[in-house]
C-alpha cells in the first residue's frame, strides 16, 4: 500500500473511533458519593441567560455518581448543597441560594423567603473553565473508592464548610 492510502485509512479509522466516543466522557458536570450513605444533592448555577438557577434533588446511594448537568459546563463556578440521610450532617457554604424540601428547579436567588422557598447556603466549585467536572463527596478520613483524575475537588465531611483542591489542580 501507499502511503497516503495508509494515511487516509488512519485518518477515517480515526474519525470513526471518535463518532464511536460518547460525548459524555468530554462534558457533563458530574457528583460521586463516596460515603457510606444516601445522600441528597442540589445545584446552583448561572444558565445560558446569565439568570441564576438552583436545582434539586438527586438521590445517591452510597459509593455511586450521578450526572447532574449534561453537555459542556457553561460557568465557571458552580454551587453544591449535599445532606447526608442517613447519618445526619450536610456539606453547605455561605453562598445562599433558593431551595424547597421537594423536587425543585427555582429562578433567582433573591427573596427565597418570602417567595415561599428555604434559604440555604451552598459551597463554591471553582472548575477553572473546564468543559467537565466530578465533585467527590467524602466522610473524614475516608479514601474515595473510585479513581480521582487532576482538577477533581475532593470535598470535606459533612458540616465542614468548603471543598479543597486534590493535588495537582485542574489544569494540570
Amino acid at each position: 500500500m501507499d502511503s497516503t492510502l495508509i494515511r487516509s485509512l488512519r485518518r477515517a479509522l480515526f474519525v470513526a473511533a471518535m463518532a464511536l466516543t460518547p460525548a459524555t466522557a468530554f462534558a457533563d458536570f458530574h457528583i460521586c458519593n463516596n460515603s457510606g450513605s444516601r445522600v441528597g444533592v442540589a445545584v446552583g448555577y448561572k444558565d445560558a441567560d446569565g439568570q441564576w438557577t438552583t436545582e434539586g434533588w438527586w438521590n445517591l446511594s452510597a459509593r455511586s455518581c450521578e450526572t447532574l448537568l449534561k453537555g459542556a459546563l457553561i460557568a465557571r463556578y458552580y454551587y453544591i448543597y449535599a445532606m447526608d440521610y442517613d447519618r445526619g450532617g450536610e456539606w453547605a457554604g455561605q453562598a445562599h441560594m433558593c431551595s424547597r424540601e421537594k423536587e425543585f428547579t427555582i429562578r433567582g436567588t433573591e427573596d427565597c423567603l418570602a417567595r415561599g422557598f428555604d434559604r440555604t447556603g451552598f459551597f463554591e466549585v471553582d472548575t477553572g473553565e473546564q468543559r467537565a467536572w466530578t465533585v467527590q463527596l467524602t466522610e473524614t478520613g475516608e479514601q474515595p473508592q473510585r479513581p480521582l483524575t487532576p482538577g477533581t475537588p475532593l470535598l470535606p465531611t459533612p458540616g465542614r464548610q468548603g471543598p479543597t483542591q486534590l493535588p495537582g489542580g485542574p489544569g494540570r
